[in-house]
């Protein structure tokens, strides 16, 4: 599932943290590394632990991606036992962190009551990034198709990370004739967001598999993870016809290798105009 939420940065370093329980848990490691510097967070966390055992008590186990992509059950704080955790932890950093994290609380509890602040805040951040302000309507709306589908997916009996990136490949596959990794590499990307790096055709092609692979499933009733892997691939085959049609009228391919890693899309948007 996509999230944009997934990591927060302080000071350069980033912070995992998962949305449960209508509040957001942040993982105990990565504020240790935050405010200790540490050249081994883990280790450092497991002293703490054993030498304050009440700090056991505060951490709930919830799974976050790790550097090797999986998921693991990881220590994990809500914004009140942050609190706690920092008062156990010597640091010159301490006060500021306090600060930051009152602060990305607040701001999580006034999307909840104004979701358009939420999807206000994603547009400034892109902004800042260099896209244009027709890219972002389209990121943005395609962001809230994802969430259609895998909320979709949640309730027809899809559970697991592996079953979503699977069914994810199906729809990309059938669209674009590639997975998500393929067309990553097709791009020249490592750890970025393939969205984040697709043109305006590509996101819209992108929606277009989404969207239909949403209706079918609704349209099949279907449940578990066979009958929505072929509605996958049926609602992608749907935008991948749509894509060759075009491909052939237009005499230009919709997947490009062009991406965003070393200019802004702003700026390849207006090169595009101007070459014309």
């Amino acid at each position: 599932m996509e999230s944009n939420n997934a990591l927060i940065v302080f000071e350069d370093k980033k912070i995992r943290r998962i949305w449960h329980n209508e509040e957001w848990y942040f993982s105990v490691v990565d504020v240790v590394g935050v405010l200790t510097d540490s050249p081994n967070p883990n280790n450092y966390w497991k002293v703490l632990k054993h030498r304050e055992n009440q700090l056991v008590t505060i951490c709930n186990q919830l799974k976050l991606q790790s550097t090797d992509g999986k998921y693991y059950n990881t220590d994990c704080v809500n914004t009140k036992n942050a609190f706690r955790l920092i008062q156990s932890i010597p640091s010159p950093k301490a006060e500021p962190f306090k600060r930051w994290l009152a602060k990305v609380g607040y701001e999580r509890v006034q999307e909840i009551q104004d979701p358009e602040l939420a999807q206000k805040r994603m547009k400034e951040i892109y902004k800042e990034k260099g896209y244009s302000d027709n890219w972002i309507e389209k990121r943005v709306r395609g962001i809230a198709i994802r969430d259609e589908l895998t909320d979709e997916w949640d309730s027809r009996g899809i559970e697991t990370t592996k079953e979503y990136s699977i069914l994810t490949a199906e729809i990309s596959k059938a669209t674009f004739g590639m997975t998500p990794n393929e067309y990553k590499n097709y791009k020249g990307l490592k750890k970025e967001n393939l969205r984040d790096h697709m043109t305006d055709l590509e996101l819209i092609f992108t929606m277009l598999g989404e969207a239909s692979t949403t209706k079918i499933a609704r349209g099949k009733e279907a449940i578990g993870f066979i009958e929505n892997k072929n509605a996958a691939k049926e609602g992608g085959e749907i935008a991948g016809d749509a894509r060759k049609k075009l491909e052939i009228k237009s005499k230009e391919k919709i997947s490009t290798p062009e991406n965003y890693l070393e200019k802004p899309e702003s700026v390849k948007r207006l090169e595009r105009k101007e070459g014309k």
